[in-house]
């Protein structure tokens, strides 16, 4: 048993530290906001995230998972000081570390004994050196900085946690070698490794493992482009390479872009570390670029069926998070086809089974929301969907013919198979396949 604190609880540092507790260890996370902490306390999960309630509320009541608002009070307590803080991309696209940095020159003027600090954080190459001499400037005591990137996917992120395919630590410290090992064995026991390597390649390890699957998704959703235009089909494409070991099958979707916290932010920073190095990523220039046109591919589709004017048309949108199985809606796609109908004059009233709450609070009553997938679709000139949620792939086609002003559904996500949705009756547009039916 290990004592643990956890600073900054959000998705990052909330599934860290519950996890944490949830192998026996003493955890206490801190945080600034005090309704949050209060809410944390009396047993309230304050992301949504599957399966994480349930350790959550268990390790509470076991009295392993403790909350405060105070650093000094979380500093005394850990011996492993894990910083989960935010690290929001600035206007140049590099990652704001003034949260990491504040909280470590803090930590310099608290800490009494040996610490071992963690970046949790997705942070650029040589953070770990800069919270060192944040550290450094304010103690004498000694204590060693750690890098320890997380790969936890939205909507799995608890059995990410619990179960990794691999544990990346860069240190150059073998005390704290030796303590992040005897911390991370009880989560590798089936054999997967715990990747020891410095500083710097352990926080370059994280920004190339997302710029990588970036790189794969848009790569796909470029071929599906091509394919629309050709007249071939993007998923036996998919099946074709996708069968190929040296590829393989995951991240081969095509759909309408990525987005969420990590991808899009982390892209972007690596682009800004290598400009700040007299380095050019051009692929990954090439990446943010399709992306950002990819996520309202759907929008030309959409005034093409209308005849160019969407002006008082009613949307239904089907998913406003950036993936199924999450509430998070950063650089969600779901917003930028919103905007686009919007402006051109469409109204819109959509449905997710997580996010609606938080596009609330981004969108106020510029658009409406329905309680189901569908009252969403009632009386709706056409149906879009932007996020894969379960619930979505297998409806009542009969009942969305019924509701629906028109038979007409884009897929900005490919749920369906053409050819079915063409019997159906239904105009079906998708992303990298033919579009099939009239919709009458």
């Amino acid at each position: 048993m290990k004592k643990i604190t956890v600073v900054g609880t959000g998705y990052v540092g909330l599934v860290t530290g519950t996890c944490f507790a949830e192998t026996g260890n003493q955890v206490l996370c801190v945080d600034i906001d005090q309704k949050k902490v209060e809410r944390m306390q009396n047993g309230e999960v304050p992301i949504y995230e599957p399966h994480l309630d349930v350790i959550f509320e268990r390790n509470i009541k076991a009295e392993r998972l403790k909350f405060t608002t105070s650093l000094e009070e979380g500093v005394n307590h850990g011996e492993i000081i894990f910083l989960a803080l935010p690290t929001p991309p600035g206007e140049d696209g590099s990652a704001d570390l003034s949260y990491i940095l504040g909280v470590a020159k803090q930590l310099g003027k608290l800490i009494k004994d040996y610490k071992v600090i963690v970046d949790k954080s997705t942070v650029p190459v040589g953070t770990a050196d800069k919270v060192h001499a944040a550290i450094a400037t304010e103690t004498e005591i000694p204590f060693d900085v750690v890098s320890n990137p997380e790969f936890l996917r939205e909507g799995f992120a608890v059995d990410d946690f619990l179960k990794p395919d691999r544990v990346v630590i860069g240190t150059s410290s073998e005390k704290a070698q030796k303590v992040m090992e005897q911390l991370y064995k009880p989560f590798v026991r089936q054999g997967n490794p715990i990747i020891f390597m410095d500083e710097k390649s352990a926080e370059l390890t994280k920004y190339a493992a997302n710029a990588f699957l970036a790189t794969k998704i848009t790569f796909m959703n470029e071929i599906a482009n091509f394919c629309e235009l050709v007249g071939a089909d993007v998923d036996k494409v998919r099946a074709g390479i996708g069968s190929d070991e040296r590829i393989g099958k995951r991240f081969l979707f095509p759909g309408i872009g990525y987005g969420g916290s990590c991808f899009p932010k982390d892209v972007q920073a690596l682009v800004k570390s290598g400009m700040d190095n007299h380095f050019s990523f051009n692929i990954l220039n090439a990446v943010m670029s399709v992306n950002e046109r990819q996520k309202t591919i759907i929008i030309p589709k959409i005034k093409a069926f209308f005849n160019g004017d969407l002006k008082g048309k009613n949307i239904a949108i089907w998913g406003l998070s950036f993936k199924p199985d999450t509430d998070d809606i950063r650089e969600a796609p779901a917003l930028y086809i919103i905007k686009d109908l919007l402006e051109e004059g469409a109204k819109v009233k959509a449905y997710d089974p997580e996010a609606i709450d938080n596009v609330k609070n981004l969108l106020g009553n510029t658009i409406s929301y329905a309680s189901n997938e569908y009252e969403a679709i009632e009386k709706a000139d056409a149906l879009v969907i932007c996020t894969e949620w379960g619930i979505f792939r297998n409806p009542d086609f009969n009942r969305i013919k019924d509701a629906l002003n028109q038979s007409v559904i884009f897929d900005g996500r490919n749920l369906f198979d053409p050819e079915e949705m063409k019997d159906k009756g239904f105009f079906y547009s998708s992303i990298g396949r033919n579009i099939v039916g009239n919709g009458d």
